[in-house]
């Protein structure tokens, strides 16, 4: 009996768990893509400005999902787990690809990020209903004792996705040239998606009604109204902010910081070059994945609690020394110059505007190995600076390639960041499926979840870059640190409600 039971539960998880994946992947392209696509969608005038535009816009996508987990979340508890999670799957897939359709703002004027917004919330609507739905159906197949673990799972479909995306963008920049990517090739992870979409859908569409959903349907014990039984009966409304401020607040920005953040921070922080990020990025994640099973295994043994408290508190604890020492391995002003090999090239060059910039590329290296390359725009105006608010336009790219015992030491900070991600991470969607009874709890445990998320963990990259930029500005030697403050905060808030009010429920209850 129990051989049958996991192998039809192995059916299950693939299922779900491709469908999350590939969601997930839809949603990174956008996030690892960030500094290309604020060149295409966003005003070029102010290039700091349009990056903000653009993570604010992949905000945005994060804050409309708790509103994607209400109105999914209610379908999914009134018509079922499986068809609910189908109609995401293709709403994702099909605003993916969309994305990568959508002429440029020099093409179609302020209608290309305006696009970009509407589909970046039907992205967000979409995976506000999937996560539930993915984690629900599975910790209902799963047996008594065993839904950490099997439920974890699905928390490595997040983090599998993410890589997906990365080593999507990795091989189209090596096939393709420089010119050729910024051009159109940064398109193509976008029209992937769709591909990777109609597969999973052929899947699901074979898969069967959750047994539990099924048998409280045929007794007729389903919720005629899930929003108001979750959060108009004050009894579950406190188990929904208990999940929301005890654990999913502090698990979303310790989630974001780990694995987003890092990105955002050694690419526009570090100055990092963009492949190599995205192959330290890999390693991590491929590093640090099967961690996500090995808590949620260890949360059916010693409970979910401790295992999310411990890695929200070794954060708390850990992150200003991590990132300062991330910041300071690479940094230029800790190396040797080999002077004799610094070269400056100054050029005039037609920009697509059609007027002339000024460009001056310096390149550097280092004796152990380092390439440092800054190169500086002045845009011209009747051969003269243009001066704008008061200064001249200047615009600086700094790309620098590092040596191997510098991506290792990268590699393993990153990889403990990730560590802390999956001791929050792995036991969520089994702590959140146990807190709330079977007829509301699609609807329960996706608010939280996408709260904690959406808003708490989505909005990290723009408010943390926000904070960094204005310290550099205002001249902080330790301004690189400084968006650190956002998830430390948020985390600590969390670990206090949960280490109080949080109870280690039995794991062998039934639910």
């Amino acid at each position: 009996m129990k051989e049958k039971s996991t192998k039809g539960i192995w059916k299950v998880i693939s299922a779900s768990s491709m469908g999350t994946m590939i969601e997930w992947y839809d949603f990174y392209i956008f996030g690892s893509l960030a500094v290309v696509i604020s060149t295409k969608f966003f005003p070029a005038d102010n290039p700091t400005a349009a990056f903000l535009a653009t993570l604010a816009t992949f905000a945005v996508g994060f804050v409309v999902r708790p509103f994607g987990a209400l109105f999914f979340g209610r379908l999914g508890d009134l018509i079922g787990r499986k068809y609910t999670f189908m109609v995401t799957l293709l709403l994702m897939g099909g605003a993916t690809f969309l994305i990568g359709c959508i002429p440029s703002y020099e093409t179609i004027g302020f209608m290309a990020p305006l696009l970009v917004l509407i589909l970046r919330m039907l992205q967000g609507l979409a995976l506000g209903g999937e996560y539930g739905g993915a984690a629900t159906y599975v910790a209902e197949h799963a047996p008594v004792g065993q839904r950490g673990y099997w439920t974890s799972w699905i928390q490595t479909t997040a983090t599998v996705g993410l890589f997906i995306s990365l080593m999507v963008i990795l091989a189209t920049r090596n096939v393709l040239t420089p010119e050729q990517f910024d051009e159109w090739g940064w398109r193509v992870p976008f029209w992937v998606s769709i591909i990777m979409v109609g597969v999973s859908y052929l899947i699901r569409k074979n898969m069967d009604e959750s047994p539990v959903f099924a048998k409280a349907k045929s007794e007729g014990k389903t919720s005629t109204n899930p929003l108001k039984e979750s959060f108009g009966n004050r009894y579950n409304l406190k188990f929904v902010l208990l999940a929301l401020f005890g654990a999913t607040m502090g698990q979303g920005v310790v989630w974001y910081t780990g694995q987003f953040y890092a990105m955002s921070f050694l690419k526009t922080v570090m100055s990092i070059d963009s492949s190599q990020v995205d192959t330290l990025l890999g390693i991590a994640l491929i590093l640090g994945t099967p961690f996500f099973i090995v808590f949620g295994w260890l949360s059916d043994k010693v409970g979910r609690k401790y295992i999310m408290m411990g890695g929200m508190l070794l954060a708390i604890l850990l992150y200003r020394p991590i990132y300062k020492q991330m910041y300071e391995t690479t940094s230029v002003k800790n190396k040797t110059e080999i002077v004799t090999n610094t070269k400056v090239v100054s050029e005039l060059k037609e920009n697509k505007k059609q007027t002339m910039d000024s460009i001056y590329t310096t390149s550097k290296e280092y004796t152990d190995g380092t390439k440092f390359l800054e190169v500086k725009t002045v845009s011209l105006e009747k051969g003269t600076a243009k001066i704008v608010d008061g200064k001249p336009k200047i615009e600086t790219k700094t790309t620098i390639n590092i040596n191997w015992n510098d991506k290792w030491t990268l590699i393993f900070l990153i990889f403990i960041q990730v560590l802390f991600v999956t001791m929050v991470y792995g036991p969520i969607a089994a702590f959140l499926v146990e807190m709330f009874p079977v007829k509301i709890r699609y609807t329960s445990m996706s608010l939280p979840y996408h709260v904690g998320n959406g808003i708490f963990g989505g909005l990290l990259p723009a408010i943390s870059t926000y904070f960094v930029i204005n310290a550099k500005e205002a001249g902080n030697p330790e301004f690189y640190l400084e968006g650190l403050w956002y998830p430390i905060v948020i985390a600590a808030v969390s670990f206090v409600v949960g280490m109080i009010y949080i109870k280690n429920k039995d794991k062998n209850a039934h639910i």
